[in-house]
């Protein structure tokens, strides 16, 4: 009886714990892109396909993309322009599955190897 008691008491601990180190290895995205930021505007180009991905995914409202479209600023700027406004993870991720989709994996890599 005393061994179906102790189970029950471990089996949540192992439940947390597992929890804890899933959570801890969940993906940090904003803070790579904030820390890298000034060498991911230098790489990342905006044009060509990118900003339309992000308007499909709604990491941009219309109004941000023709914003940012309408700049006659270089590339950098407008690169600039959308990491500024990121504010979650999941536009972090957005932002990579776009990137993947217009041939950028080479920033992707960047940023899984954290600018290294």
């Amino acid at each position: 009886m005393f061994e179906n008691i102790r189970l029950y008491v471990i089996q949540p601990i192992h439940i947390v714990v597992l929890c804890m180190i899933f959570l801890d290895q969940a993906p940090r995205h904003l803070a790579n892109i904030r820390r890298l930021q000034s060498d991911l505007t230098n790489i990342i180009e905006p044009d060509f396909g990118l900003l339309d991905y992000l308007l499909r995914l709604k990491v941009l409202t219309r109004r941000q993309y023709d914003d940012i479209r309408s700049e006659r600023r270089a590339a950098y700027r407008r690169s600039e322009a959308v990491l500024d406004l990121l504010e979650t993870e999941d536009q972090c991720e957005k932002l990579i599955v776009a990137l993947q989709r217009t041939d950028q994996q080479h920033v992707v890599n960047f940023l899984s190897q954290h600018g290294g």
